[in-house]
């Protein structure tokens, strides 16, 4: 029987594989910008990470290049998407807890902005958890069969 508060139609639509990868394009859509932000200005991106102090700055950049364009590719591809989520869980939180410190930030509006962003991230963070969980459940449950 279906919800009648829900429309027609909107269970069934929102189950198709392409809404699913636009959800997951969507949450991967920074780590897909970010290295290619940091590939067209690449001095920007080892200045990055020596402002940070992740030294040496140009290994430091190509890792995070790399890295989050190949776990982004691993979550849309669906190869290995438990542990490319949650290995792009871990890097957010640990990226956010290295850059996004809102609590050394004097009160004001820059304090806001930062601790807006601090949870923005750690939302991230808990939304590659639940796609590593749901991709964990779907293997076991598929393995069942």
């Amino acid at each position: 029987m279906t919800n009648p508060r829900l429309p027609p139609g909107l269970p069934s639509m929102m189950t198709m594989p392409a809404v699913r990868f636009a959800g997951l394009l969507a949450l991967c859509s920074a780590y897909i910008q970010g290295p290619i932000t940091k590939i067209l200005d690449f001095p920007g991106a080892v200045a990055e990470m020596e402002h940070f102090h992740l030294l040496p700055g140009t290994l430091f950049a190509i890792l995070v290049i790399g890295f989050e364009l190949i776990a982004s590719l691993l979550v849309l591809t669906g190869h290995l998407r438990w542990i490319a989520s949650l290995a792009l869980s871990v890097f957010t939180l640990l990226a956010t807890l290295i850059a996004v410190r809102f609590w050394e930030v004097p009160p004001g509006y820059d304090r806001l902005m930062a601790m807006n962003a601090f949870f923005e991230h750690l939302g991230l963070a808990g939304a590659f958890l639940i796609v590593a969980w749901y991709d964990l459940r779907e293997r076991r449950q598929a393995g069942a069969r």
